[in-house]
């Protein structure tokens, strides 16, 4: 498995968005700003996001972006399946052998099983406690 710029984006600029929705709506010229990234593909990234219900867009000049939800209630697995889609580590068409299916009970299950359980069991609350804890003294907005 490996994760595309979209999903490695998207994580940063949800990250981004947690970090400064306090103030209220986010727009994505200022995620774009700040994460150096291309705004015409942070619309890309938000839209997919906004179909899977994790972030609410608001229009007008005031507008820009929300959390659908609360960081704590956000799993990586969500973010990852909105913007990559499947995320097992093998293409489970092919390999009709005993010794594929072998490998696939024996080794590519029980790695989809850990990545699942660590993506299932991370929030996006957890990384925004880990950058507060990390950079305590640090001027967050310039993350």
């Amino acid at each position: 498995m490996k994760i595309s710029t979209k999903g490695r984006y998207g994580l940063r600029a949800l990250i981004d968005l947690g970090i400064h929705c306090e103030k209220g709506c986010v727009s994505l010229s200022d995620i774009a700003q700040r994460q150096d990234l291309s705004l015409n593909y942070l619309e890309n990234i938000f839209s997919n996001l906004k179909r899977a219900e994790l972030v609410i867009g608001i229009a007008g000049a005031q507008g820009g972006y929300v959390l659908a939800k609360s960081p704590e209630n956000i799993a990586l697995e969500e973010i990852l399946s909105a913007l990559e889609g499947d995320m097992s580590v093998y293409d489970t068409a092919g390999e009709q052998t005993e010794l594929g299916d072998f490998l696939n009970r024996n080794v590519w299950d029980v790695i989809d099983a850990k990545v699942d359980n660590i993506l299932k069991n991370t929030t996006l609350q957890d990384l925004l406690n880990s950058i507060q804890h990390k950079n305590a003294s640090a001027d967050c907005s310039k993350l």
